[in-house]
Formats: structure tokens, sequence, C-alpha cells
């Protein structure tokens, strides 16, 4: 799953349903968007949620999201599993 804002801010993420999710690539600008484009070529399910994304970009890469985004993540990976379950 990836999550943008509008300023091309990218932040992926991966959930192997152990331990929390982790972030796996951030970038913005053209590393952004290229991690955007890499998403959409594998049909990852984006999310865009600029505040979330900001959030994410201050988490190191390979560590796991905060408690204090838990949530908001379980949100975003509750509609990404409905969006999966559909397209089945």
């Amino acid at each position: 799953m990836k999550v943008e804002s509008r300023s091309r801010l990218a932040v992926a993420l991966h959930y192997d349903k152990t331990g929390a999710p982790r972030v796996t690539a951030k970038g913005k600008g053209s590393i952004g968007a290229k991690i955007i484009e890499v998403a959409r070529e594998n049909n990852i399910p984006i999310e865009e949620n600029e505040v979330l994304a900001g959030a994410l970009a201050n988490v190191e890469i390979g560590d796991e999201i905060p408690t204090e985004l838990y949530k908001a993540v379980a949100e975003v990976l509750a509609f990404v599993l409905g969006l999966s379950r559909r397209v089945r």
C-alpha cells in the first residue's frame, strides 16, 4: 500500500500480518512520483492522504509505524482490503 499527498510526497507501506506495517519507501518530488509510478505499474492500491503521508514521512525506512498512527493506517488497510476483495 502507498499513501501519497498532492505535493508528490509518497510513502510505501508493507504489512505481512506480523507486527505493525513498515515503511518500505518514501520520498517527495521526483522520488515520490517514481514511487507512485511503480505502485501503479504493479497494481498496488494508492490512498491519497496528505496528513497521513506527512506523518509517515517521519518514520525511517524499515521501521514499523508508531502506535499513534495505527488507527489511521488501519482505516487505509481496511479500505485497500475492501478494494482487493471487490476486484476478485
